[in-house]
């Protein structure tokens, strides 16, 4: 007699013919397919980067023509960042395999992806090239074009070019009884002028402010340049970014800050500033800046009737004169940025690319996209100043077809081209982002007088000159492989689970029942099973791995053994111990913070009142708004401007009114910022405070009606009888809450600005954000792993300290003394 099937078993039976006749259903042939078409298929050609939108007439027309000429291609646009990549999406791409066939690129981050291996040189092409339309070095201006060449070999064709001057507003010039026509010329006539153009209100805040040292787009680089500096060495092996000359210009823009009232006051005016029409040199809130050509459409558009003019950047005496190291020197320097047309390496249609590229560069090109955009915006009713390009040639011909609509905007598209010739540009090196962070690490530091510009400068080049040495260095470690290892570790982790079966197997005994069952329960979570091996603890034992390498993600990890720990406690234990600073002050004030006004709240609604489901309701909300926009809402909340942000304005009209005090910078300001990040973490108390209620309601009442016999107080009460009776609550958010600020991220990363910075004096630095850029930023994985282990530990540690603690002072219903 057949043993009946039980009920599990019939399930399972059921599911894999199920499966089985999917897999046959899906690997039949169409029953009722035709003949394939015989058509002709266009290459499509991926292009990212290139912003296509309503306002973006002159790319489009560009693309139609292009299409038009080569009717074998069809364009697919992917903004994707528009010029400024975001790096993870890249790397994602190329890694996978299924990068753009072009990239818009920021030329600045030029060398340093092709240092990886992740942009294919163009010489090939350009070896072939011939005709009109023929891409030439002698055809662009050396700026842009040396900024695209790594190690002799060019990776990038050069589209757009911007360089800075100095814009001033001549009616401001002639509100302060200055000459409108004789704008400053050296660094020493900047500061007089300055200091004439600056008003006051009669709070002592600004009205005006003369000039703001990296207001606009100058940075340290301008005024380093200007004044003879150099950041790397001619064979970019040594930084040299505490040159005498830099720590002179980083010296004269402290100087020049504390002489218009100090960084703290002018950060906090500088809060107020927006973009647009509300644009503080078109609304007479600055009376000069130093910035790129970009603004001249900006000002056709939103302030065509502004009196402005444009000169070259004040520079210092001595060069306007030749004197000393500036002698044969060029009396003016500027500085060059813009965008350039690469191809990614593993391009599917590279020929295709370069003829992309060789016609978005062309005359041809760029004068029709010009007057495309031209029409669009007098369609509009707004003038029209084109966009620089990377030729002399293209500019010249967009000088004489679309010049700009008066006087004012061409005599100052000239300065911009007139400098170009002559102009600087940052250095390339496969360290490009950490030498310019450093840089404005050592800016930030020194303007705050945190340090003195020497300090600052020397500090940032022994860790920019390290990160320099380990990447030249990188070539000698040992390539490793881990196919040992984790061959070792996939059999332990077999052999355990056979082991574990086997235990299993003689535990079930033989009954077919019991054997089924257990089967049944074994495939149901097969899947968790698996999905924990492979997408967790397969990461986790990868982090280790990878720890002790130098990897970067698109190279073979080498190891280094423990050196990047060594590094973490050693070169980078300042910006380490930072991290892990912010971290403690947020937990030490803010987790005690959180659980006080989440249990008040609490405590309220424990009280029978009408409409309680109305204020639970209204307490719980905030808390389940997205963080992004939660981070996003308190950054406008607490605006430093009293113009701009709800809570000054309310402070100025109270506390400043009654006391004196003025409005705190908040996250600009950083005494502020970490108060502020626990300002706004108070606005989600709600989220425990449902913990908190039912941890209330589960409170005996008959411990309250015994200590009022006994004469107890409200405090009494709440001291011996609710917080004992809610400890256990209490300990749960006390290690969730330690473990989420630990784990802190989101909100830091928006209002820290969204790109990846720290916040003024690294006030706003930590830990996951401290890795975050190193994984994604710097590509620095192998340090980003021990940077998550020491996290891991730390976290651990901290849980396992708590947790024994908990016995002296959590309390449970069914304790038994």
């Amino acid at each position: 007699m057949l043993t009946p099937l039980s009920p599990f078993r019939r399930l399972f039976r059921v599911f894999w013919l199920l499966c089985l006749a999917a897999l046959l259903f899906a690997s039949a042939p169409p029953l009722f397919a035709g003949p394939a078409p015989l058509t002709t298929e266009k290459t499509k050609l991926v292009v990212w980067g290139l912003e296509v939108g309503k306002e973006s007439a002159g790319l489009v027309a560009q693309i139609a023509e292009f299409e038009r000429q080569n009717p074998d291609i069809k364009v697919s646009v992917l903004s994707m960042g528009a010029g400024s990549m975001n790096p993870q999406k890249l790397m994602t791409s190329i890694v996978g395999g299924v990068p753009p066939d072009v990239i818009n690129q920021d030329r600045f981050t030029v060398g340093d992806w092709a240092s990886r291996g992740t942009f294919r040189a163009v010489d090939d092409f350009l070896a072939k090239e011939t005709g009109a339309n023929a891409v030439r070095r002698a055809d662009f201006y050396p700026a842009t074009w040396n900024e695209a060449v790594y190690k002799g070999k060019v990776y990038a064709v050069p589209t757009g070019v911007d360089d800075r001057l100095l814009f001033y507003n001549k009616a401001a010039f002639r509100q302060a009884g200055m000459d409108p026509n004789s704008p400053p010329r050296t660094w020493e006539e900047l500061e007089l002028a300055a200091k004439k153009l600056t008003l006051l209100n009669p709070d002592g805040t600004y009205k005006r402010i003369g000039f703001i040292p990296n207001y606009g787009n100058s940075w340290l680089y301008l005024y380093s340049w200007q004044n003879g500096g150099e950041f790397l060495s001619p064979d970019a092996r040594t930084c040299t970014l505490a040159n005498p000359q830099t720590i002179g210009a980083l010296s004269y823009m402290v100087g020049l800050y504390d002489t218009l009232g100090g960084n703290d006051k002018i950060s906090l005016f500088q809060s107020s500033f927006q973009g647009g029409e509300q644009n503080p040199f078109y609304t007479g809130k600055v009376a000069m800046f130093t910035s790129g050509s970009w603004e001249l459409n900006n000002i056709a558009r939103y302030a065509p009737d502004l009196d402005f003019g444009v000169v070259p950047p004040p520079v210092p005496a001595e060069r306007l004169k030749g004197q000393g190291i500036f002698a044969n020197q060029p009396k003016y320097i500027t500085w060059v940025g813009g965008y350039s047309l690469a191809i990614p390496e593993g391009s599917q249609h590279p020929q295709q690319a370069w003829r992309f590229i060789r016609f978005m560069t062309s005359v041809e090109g760029q004068l029709l996209g010009a007057r495309a955009q031209k029409a669009y915006a007098e369609s509009k009713g707004r003038p029209f100043v084109f966009t620089l390009t990377a030729k002399p040639s293209v500019n010249a011909a967009l000088l004489r077809a679309v010049p700009p609509p008066n006087k004012r905007l061409l005599d100052a598209q000239k300065a911009f081209i007139d400098l170009l010739p002559s102009a600087r540009y940052r250095p390339v090196t496969f360290i490009g982002q950490t030498l310019w962070d450093g840089h404005v690490r050592a800016f930030d530091r020194a303007v705050a007088h945190a340090q003195t510009p020497s300090a600052a400068l020397v500090e940032q080049q022994s860790l920019v000159q390290k990160e320099l040495d380990k990447s030249l260095a990188r070539d000698t470690l040992p390539v490793i492989s881990f196919t040992g290892p984790l061959i070792a570790i996939g059999a332990s982790v077999l052999g355990a689970l056979a082991v574990a079966l086997w235990i299993a197997s003689r535990r079930m005994g033989r009954s077919p029942m019991v054997r089924g069952e257990a089967l049944a329960g074994y495939l149901m979570a097969g899947p968790w099973i698996l999905g924990f091996l492979l997408l967790t603890a397969g990461p986790i034992v990868a982090s280790l791995l990878f720890s002790l390498c130098d990897y970067d993600v698109l190279h073979a990890p080498r190891y280094i053994g423990a050196g990047n720990f060594r590094t973490l406690f050693t070169d980078d234990r300042e910006l380490l111990g930072k991290a892990l600073g912010n971290v403690a002050y947020l937990s030490l004030y803010g987790i005690p913070l959180g659980m006080s006004t989440g249990l008040a709240i609490a405590m309220l609604l424990n009280m029978k009142v009408r409409g309680m489901n109305w204020y639970r309701t209204a307490f719980y909300v905030p808390s389940i708004v997205p963080g992004v926009a939660s981070a996003v809402l308190w950054a406008w909340l607490l605006a430093g401007d009293p113009n701009k942000g709800i809570v000054n304005a309310l402070w100025r009209v109270s506390l400043t009114d009654w006391f004196g005090w003025q409005p705190p910078g908040w996250f600009g300001a950083a005494e502020w910022a970490k108060p502020g990040l626990i300002f706004q973490g108070l606005w989600g108390a709600g989220g425990g405070m449902i913990l908190w209620l039912a941890g209330l309601q589960g409170v005996p009442q008959s411990l309250y009606e015994a200590a009022e016999i006994d004469g107890a107080s409200g405090m009494t009460k709440f001291r011996h009888v609710t917080l004992p009776m809610l400890s256990p609550y209490i300990f749960f958010n006390l290690i969730m809450g330690s473990i989420g600020a630990i784990q802190e991220f989101d909100r830091v990363y928006i209002l820290a600005g969204g790109t990846g910075g720290y916040g003024p004096l690294d006030s706003l630095v930590v830990p996951v954000l401290y890795l975050f850029n190193n994984a994604f930023r710097y590509f620095k994985m192998g340090y980003a792993s021990a940077i998550a282990w020491v996290i891991f530990v730390i976290i651990l540690a901290l849980t396992l300290v708590q947790w024994q603690m908990q016995k002296y002072w959590v309390h449970y219903e069914n304790d038994r003394k």
